[in-house]
C-alpha cells in the first residue's frame, strides 16, 4: 500500500479542522460530533491548539494528514510537524486572503523545499473572491522567494463544512474527490521497497502519553521496518552516545483512532511506545552508527513571565495542588510536550515560564488551573537579547482589518505605542492596515482595540524578529481601585465605587486587603472599602427605599487578567475564580518599599 503524508496550514480560522473533519467522514472513519478538536480548549475557543494526526484510506493509499494550529502562538507546532512530511494543504479563506500566520507557516514550507496545493476554502461566502485571493496567494509566493516549481502550484476550491470540492469554480461537486486525486496526483509517495530494505530509522516531532505505556512517540519512519520487541538506539544532537532501548508496542493511524500493528514500514506515520526517555527531535535507529537526522528546532520565546506559589489570604480553598513542588512537576511535564516552552527551574522562590506569545503562555495556565492547580503569576514581559553590545527586543507585524471611520482611532493607539505603518490598504468599506511594532507596545492592546472598534475589527500578528531596543514605549494606564478591608463585598459600597472606575467584582463576594477590585480612570491607585454597609438611624430619610443598581461588573478572565494588570501587581488563579492583589497587601508596607526604592535609585 502507497503512503502518503501531508499537513493543513493556514491562518487562524480558516478552515483546517473542518477540511480535516470532512475528509474523515467522507473516508468512513468519521462520523457526526467526531472531530480533530478533541481538547475542550480547542472546543470552546473554536481554534486549533495541539497538532493531530489522522489518516484515511483512499485507491489502495494511506494519507496520513496533520492538522496544525493556526494562531502565531502555537507556531512551534507547526514548524516541527513540516519536517516529518512531504506536502502541505496550504488554505486561504475566499474573503480574507492571505493573513499573517498564512505568509510565516507558508515560508517555513518553502524553505523545506515543499511544493504546497493551495486550497482556497469557504467559496460560498457572499463576499468570495476567489480570483483576487489567487493572485495575492501568487503574490504571496513571489515575496517568500519560491522555486519555479513551487510557484507552479495546484489550486482546489472547497467549502470545507458541506464537503464539497471543485478544480474549477464552475464545476459541479458533491464531494471532496477532486482534492484527494490532486493529492494522489500532486505529494510524492513516501514508502517504497528500496525504503524497506534499509535500517530502520525514526525521528519524533510529537509526544503522547499512556497510563500504562508511559510516554508514546510519534513521528515518521524516514527508512526501514519495525516490529514489537525490536531493540533499538536513541542518538541526540550533539551527543556521541547512543542510548539502548526496547519497542514494545506499536500504533498505526485509522481516522483518528490508534491501531496496535505488528509491524510499521517507511513513510508511515507511527506511534512507539517503550522508550520512556524520547524527545522531540531525537532519532531512533537499530544500527548506533546510524547517521544523526537533522534535529527538529523551533524559534525563541518572546514573551517571559514568573509563577510563584499562591501567597494570598484565601489561598488553598479552591486548588488541589498549590505547593511549589507540585506546581515544579506539572511544568517539567509540560516541557515534554510543548518544544516552544523554557522554563527556567533555578530560583528557589518562582520558576520563569518562556513563551512563544500571551495566549500560548494563557492556554499553558488555563490547563493547570482546570487541573486544579493554584498559583499567581507576574506581569508579561518580553524577552530581551544581547548581540554585538546592543539590547535588542522581539518586533511583530500587526495586520489590522477595521471600518473605515474607525482607522484613526487604531492608527494613533498604535502610534503611540511605537508601531509603524508599513501598507494601507482602503476596499470600499473596510481598510486593512500593517504595522511593525515592538512586542513590547501590543502587549495589552488588543483589549482595547475590540473597544476602539466596537468589536467590528480583527487583529492578528506574527513574531518577526529582534531588533534593537525602540526606547521608552507609552501604555494607556489605568490606575488600581484597592481594597484596605478584608470581608464579603456589600452592594451599598459597591453603588457607590462604581462611580469612581469599573469593577471586577460583585456583592457578596470574598475580598481581602491589597486585593484589587476594579480600576479607575486617573493614574493612580484608590484605596477603598469594599465591606462598608449603610449606617442605620431611627431617622426617616428620603433616599432611604431607593434600589441601588450595580452596573455589569467586568469578568476577570486569565487572558483579561494578564492584558490589563500592572508591574507592581500578581495575578492569583484557582480552579474557581482569578484575581488581582497587589504584591505587597498592606497599604503602609507598599509605600515603604516605594519609598525605599526611590532613595535607592536617587
Amino acid at each position: 500500500m502507497e503512503i502518503r503524508n501531508i499537513a493543513i496550514i493556514a491562518h487562524v480560522d480558516h478552515g483546517k479542522t473542518s477540511l480535516t473533519d470532512s475528509l474523515l467522514r467522507q473516508a468512513g472513519v468519521g462520523g457526526d460530533g467526531v472531530s480533530m478538536d478533541m481538547n475542550d480548549l480547542e472546543r470552546e475557543r473554536g481554534i486549533t491548539i495541539y497538532s493531530k494526526n489522522a489518516s484515511i484510506f483512499y485507491k489502495d493509499t494511506k494519507i496520513n494528514l496533520v492538522d496544525t494550529p493556526g494562531h502565531a502562538d502555537f507556531s512551534s507546532e507547526v514548524e516541527r510537524v513540516l519536517r516529518s512530511i512531504d506536502s502541505v494543504l496550504l488554505l486561504v479563506d475566499a474573503q480574507d486572503g492571505p493573513m499573517p500566520q498564512t505568509r510565516f507557516v507558508l515560508k517555513k514550507a518553502l524553505q523545506l523545499g515543499l511544493k504546497p496545493i493551495v486550497v482556497i476554502n469557504k467559496i460560498d461566502k457572499p463576499a468570495a473572491r476567489p480570483d483576487w485571493v489567487q493572485d495575492e496567494i501568487f503574490s504571496l509566493f513571489m515575496d517568500l522567494g519560491a522555486s519555479d516549481e513551487q510557484i507552479d502550484f495546484a489550486v482546489v476550491y472547497t467549502i470545507a463544512k458541506n464537503g464539497i470540492a471543485k478544480l474549477n469554480l464552475t464545476d459541479e461537486s458533491n464531494d471532496l474527490v477532486p482534492l484527494l486525486e490532486t493529492i494522489l496526483k500532486k505529494v510524492p509517495v513516501a514508502s517504497s521497497e528500496e525504503l524497506n530494505k534499509k535500517p530502520f530509522k525514526f525521528q519524533p516531532f510529537n509526544l503522547g502519553y499512556d497510563d500504562f505505556l508511559g510516554r508514546l512517540a510519534i513521528g515518521r519512519i524516514y527508512q526501514g521496518t519495525i516490529k514489537p520487541e525490536a531493540n533499538v538506539f536513541v542518538k541526540t544532537q550533539g551527543s556521541p552516545d547512543a542510548k539502548p532501548g526496547k519497542v514494545i508496542k506499536i500504533f498505526s493511524f485509522r481516522g483518528l483512532e490508534r491501531q496496535e500493528v505488528n509491524e510499521a514500514q517507511a513513510g508511515d506515520i507511527v506511534m512507539l511506545a517503550g522508550l520512556t526517555d524520547i524527545d522531540i527531535g531525537q532519532t531512533v535507529c537499530v544500527d548506533p552508527a546510524e547517521e544523526i537526522l537533522t534535529a527538529i528546532t523551533v524559534d525563541e520565546p518572546t514573551i517571559s513571565l514568573n509563577i510563584f506559589v499562591n501567597g494570598s489570604p484565601l489561598s488553598g480553598r479552591d486548588g488541589k495542588f498549590f505547593t511549589s513542588r507540585q506546581i515544579k512537576d506539572r511544568l517539567a511535564k509540560e516541557l515534554e510536550i510543548n518544544v516552544g516552552l523554557r522554563i527556567d527551574f533555578s530560583s528557589n522562590e518562582d520558576f520563569k515560564v518562556f513563551g512563544r506569545g500571551e495566549l500560548h503562555l494563557a492556554i499553558l495556565l488555563e490547563n493547570m488551573r482546570r487541573e486544579g492547580y493554584e498559583m499567581q503569576i507576574s506581569q508579561p514581559q518580553v524577552v530581551f537579547k544581547e548581540k554585538d553590545g546592543k539590547r535588542l527586543e522581539p518586533f511583530e507585524e500587526v495586520t489590522v482589518d477595521v471600518p473605515t471611520e474607525m482607522m484613526g482611532g487604531v492608527i494613533e493607539k498604535m502610534a503611540r505605542r511605537k508601531g509603524l505603518a508599513m501598507d494601507i490598504k482602503t476596499e470600499e468599506n473596510h481598510t486593512k492596515l500593517v504595522f511593525e511594532i515592538p512586542t513590547r507596545g501590543f502587549l495589552g492592546y488588543r483589549g482595547e482595540f475590540i473597544v476602539d472598534t466596537r468589536g467590528e475589527g480583527i487583529i492578528c500578528s506574527q513574531f518577526i524578529g529582534f531588533r534593537p531596543h525602540i526606547g521608552e514605549i507609552e501604555h494607556h494606564s489605568v490606575g488600581s481601585m484597592v481594597s484596605m478591608a478584608t470581608g464579603k463585598a456589600l452592594t451599598y459600597a459597591l453603588g457607590g465605587l462604581q462611580e469612581r472606575g469599573t469593577l471586577y467584582i460583585g456583592p457578596s463576594e470574598e475580598i481581602y486587603e491589597g486585593m484589587v477590585i476594579g480600576n479607575v480612570a486617573r493614574g493612580n491607585d484608590l484605596l477603598v472599602n469594599p465591606t462598608k454597609g449603610k449606617v442605620l438611624t431611627h431617622v426617616r430619610s428620603k433616599g432611604a427605599d431607593e434600589a441601588i443598581i450595580l452596573m455589569p461588573r467586568v469578568n476577570l478572565t486569565l487572558e483579561k487578567g494578564m492584558e490589563i494588570m500592572n508591574e507592581d501587581e500578581y495575578l492569583e488563579i484557582t480552579p474557581k475564580i482569578v484575581r488581582l492583589r497587589k504584591k505587597i497587601l498592606i497599604e503602609v508596607d507598599r509605600i515603604r518599599a516605594k519609598r525605599l526604592e526611590s532613595q535607592k535609585n536617587g
